[in-house]
C-alpha cells in the first residue's frame, strides 16, 4: 500500500502539464479554423462545423485507444486492418439476417480478440509494440481480404445505417457516439485505477514494478481498448456507406497517430491527453475539409499529416529536454 500511495502524487504534476499543452492544440486549432475562414467562404458555416466534426469522429474514436496504447509506451499499428476484420464479420452476419444487437457485438469482439493478441504478445511473450503490431497489420489485413474472398460486402440494413446516419438537435450521432466513449476515456484515465497505471508503466515501468502495479495487465488492458475502439469506429464508417471492404481502415493507424501526438501524447509513452487527443482529431478533420474545398490533391493531405506527426514528435522531445 505505502508503494502505491508513493507513486500517487505524480499524477496531478502529469496533469497540470496536459492543461497547458490542450491550451495550445486549441489554440492552434482555432488558427487553422481562422486561416480557412479568410481563404475558403462557407467554412465556419454551422453546416461545414458539423460536417467537419462528423468526419473527424471516426478518427477521434480510433484515435482515443491509440492514446491509452502510446501513454502505456506501446504502439499500435494494426487498427486498420482490425477495423477491416469486425467491418466485415458485423456486415456478414447484417446481411445474413442476424439480429442488429449480435451481428454489433460480433464486431466489437473481434476488435476485443484482436487488441487481445497483440496485448498479450507484447506483455506475456515479451515482443517490441511496433514488431508485434506490424506483423498483426498484415497478419489481420489478410484474414479480412480472406473471409471475404477480397469482395465487399454490400446491402447493410437500413436499420443499422440509421444508428449512425440519423442526428439528434442537428448533431450526427457519431458525434454523440464519440464523445460518450470521450467521456469514458476521460473518466478512466483521471478517476479510475486503471489510469494510474497506465501513466506509470509508460512513465517508468521499473518503478512501476516496484509499486506494484500490475504491468501486464495494463497493457493488456490498452491494446483491448484499442481493438475495440477500432471495431466501433468501422461500424461508424460501414454504417455511413452502407458497405464494408476488406481494404477498409487503410492508413487509419497514421491518423490516429497523428491525433494523439497533436494533442501531447508523448510516442515515448507516460504522457497523453483525452482532451488533447479529440482536439488533435478535429485540428486533422478542419485541415482535410478546408484543403479538399480548396481543390488540394489528396497526397498533399497525406503529405501534411506526416509532417504534422514529425512536428508534434519535436515539440515532444524539445518539451522533455527543458523538463
Amino acid at each position: 500500500m505505502s508503494d502505491i500511495t508513493s507513486s500517487a502524487p505524480v499524477r496531478p504534476s502529469i496533469l497540470s502539464s496536459f492543461s497547458v499543452r490542450d491550451a495550445g492544440t486549441l489554440i492552434g486549432l482555432v488558427l487553422i479554423l481562422a486561416v480557412f475562414a479568410i481563404l475558403v467562404p462557407g467554412f465556419v458555416s454551422e453546416r461545414n462545423l458539423i460536417n467537419i466534426l462528423q468526419q473527424s469522429s471516426i478518427n477521434a474514436c480510433l484515435a482515443l485507444g491509440m492514446t491509452l496504447v502510446i501513454i502505456s509506451g506501446g504502439i499500435d499499428l494494426s487498427v486498420g486492418p482490425t477495423a477491416a476484420i469486425a467491418a466485415v464479420l458485423s456486415a456478414t452476419l447484417l446481411v445474413a439476417g442476424y439480429p442488429l444487437p449480435i451481428a454489433v457485438l460480433a464486431g466489437l469482439g473481434v476488435g476485443v480478440v484482436c487488441g487481445l493478441v497483440n496485448g498479450v504478445l507484447v506483455a506475456y511473450v515479451g515482443l517490441q509494440p511496433f514488431i508485434v503490431t506490424l506483423g498483426t497489420l498484415s497478419t489481420y489485413r489478410a484474414v479480412a481480404l480472406i473471409y471475404t474472398g477480397g469482395n465487399p460486402v454490400l446491402g447493410i440494413p437500413q436499420g443499422f445505417r440509421s444508428i449512425f446516419n440519423g442526428s439528434v438537435a442537428g448533431i450526427p450521432n457519431s458525434v454523440i457516439i464519440v464523445a460518450g466513449v470521450a467521456l469514458a476515456a476521460w473518466v478512466l484515465l483521471k478517476k479510475t485505477p486503471i489510469g494510474e497505471y497506465l501513466l506509470a508503466v509508460g512513465g517508468n515501468e521499473e518503478a512501476a514494478y516496484v509499486a506494484g502495479v500490475p504491468i501486464a495487465l495494463t497493457k493488456i488492458t490498452a491494446y483491448v481498448i484499442s481493438g475495440a475502439l477500432a471495431a466501433l469506429a468501422s461500424l461508424i464508417l460501414i454504417g455511413r456507406l452502407g458497405a464494408a471492404e476488406p481494404i477498409l481502415g487503410n492508413l487509419w493507424e497514421l491518423d490516429a497517430i497523428a491525433a494523439a501526438a497533436i494533442g501531447g501524447a508523448s510516442l515515448m509513452g507516460g504522457k497523453g491527453s483525452v482532451v488533447g487527443t479529440i482536439l488533435g482529431a478535429i485540428i486533422l478533420g478542419a485541415m482535410r475539409n478546408g484543403l479538399t474545398l480548396m481543390n488540394v490533391q489528396a497526397f498533399y493531405q497525406l503529405l501534411a499529416t506526416g509532417l504534422i506527426i514529425l512536428v508534434a514528435m519535436i515539440i515532444d522531445r524539445l518539451t522533455r529536454g527543458r523538463g
